[in-house]
């Protein structure tokens, strides 16, 4: 099976043909970061009507490098949530429309399983049940997956997700946007302990994350130092901050596996190509026999070959959509569509 893919929840327009969840036979984006980095963060409004700017043009490139018509896919996946509700919306609508036209099924995809799926393409062996620890701008999350479209959520972030703390530190660190690409180069110059940062933890739920105030921490070392006049390695601070976020972010996974007893460890989402985590990870997988999978670095952040994966997955368990499918900002990864 065949699926065109849609992406648009943030600032990619992207587009792919994914065969049966698994060979990717053509993937487009078509990146905003340049346009954004001038505003120091996305800017919703642009980011959507770039997407309509942009998303014709995508999606035949991706028909394109096939070597396919539209009439010779097998359906349309989407992403429909979670994300900007605009940047959404116009993925969505778009969907909608070549399903109408073509007679083919609508899919509808949760953004966050799509990241998941992003394993699938590069671990032809990988299936589930596992334990993935899915971080990226918007979300950092501890899950059990099941099976294809069944997750439990045992952790999640109670305010900042990692990836964006790794954003906003970084920012007052001075650097550009997204700045958490620039403070993982930099941390590769400097001292992980030179600064005492503090490790955030949720009383009474242990898997749970917390990085505002490991973001603020940093905030406040940086004005105070300004204050006083004093020079701040930045560096130093750069590879402190990741040190920090990396040590939660594992241990929280370590620990889980080791309660709910799994071998197999999964990571994703856009913060997975941090050098810092991916190298810990490892460690930790390697000392305690369990199996680490981890997409590529071209898997990482969004893309829409994640989405024809998952997209997959939805088609055979049943999951499509029709015209009223609309966009959703925010939902849990473990609500199936339609229930």
């Amino acid at each position: 099976m065949r699926l065109l893919a849609i992406e648009s929840s943030c600032d990619e327009t992207a587009a792919a043909i994914v065969e049966n969840g698994r060979t990717v036979l053509s993937s487009v984006i078509n990146s905003q970061v340049e346009e954004h980095r001038q505003y120091g963060g996305v800017v919703p409004e642009i980011a959507s009507r770039r997407h309509t700017e942009n998303i014709i043009a995508v999606t035949q490139k991706a028909l394109d490098d096939a070597g396919m018509t539209l009439g010779e896919v097998d359906g349309i996946a989407v992403t429909y949530a979670p994300g900007l509700i605009g940047a959404v919306l116009v993925g969505v609508n778009f969907a909608k429309g070549l399903a109408l036209s073509t007679g083919k099924p609508l899919v509808p995809v949760h953004h966050i399983r799509g990241h998941i799926a992003a394993n699938y393409i590069a671990h032809p062996d990988l299936k589930p049940p596992f334990l993935c620890l899915v971080v990226s701008g918007g979300h950092s999350h501890l899950i059990e997956v099941l099976d294809y479209t069944k997750f439990r959520i045992i952790g999640r972030t109670r305010d900042d997700a990692a990836g964006e703390a790794f954003d906003k530190a970084a920012r007052a660190m001075g650097f550009p946007y997204p700045g958490g690409v620039f403070l993982d180069k930099a941390s590769h110059n400097g001292d992980p302990a030179a600064y005492k940062l503090p490790r955030p933890r949720v009383e009474g739920s242990p898997y749970d994350f917390s990085f505002s105030g490991l973001k603020t921490a940093v905030v406040n070392l940086l004005h105070n130092a300004s204050q006083k006049g004093e020079t701040v390695n930045t560096d130093d601070l750069a590879a402190s901050f990741q040190n920090a976020v990396v040590e939660i972010l594992t241990d929280r996974t370590v620990k889980a596996a080791q309660e709910f007893g799994y071998e197999t460890v999964v990571i994703a989402g856009g913060v997975s190509a941090n050098s810092g985590l991916r190298s810990r990870m490892e460690k930790e997988c390697q000392k305690h026999g369990w199996k680490l999978y981890q997409p590529p670095l071209s898997l990482c952040g969004d893309n829409a070959a994640m989405i024809g994966a998952q997209g997959f997955y939805e088609f055979e368990a049943g999951h499509l959509a029709g015209m009223d499918l609309n966009g959703i900002a925010s939902l849990p990864i473990d609500v199936n569509y339609g229930e």
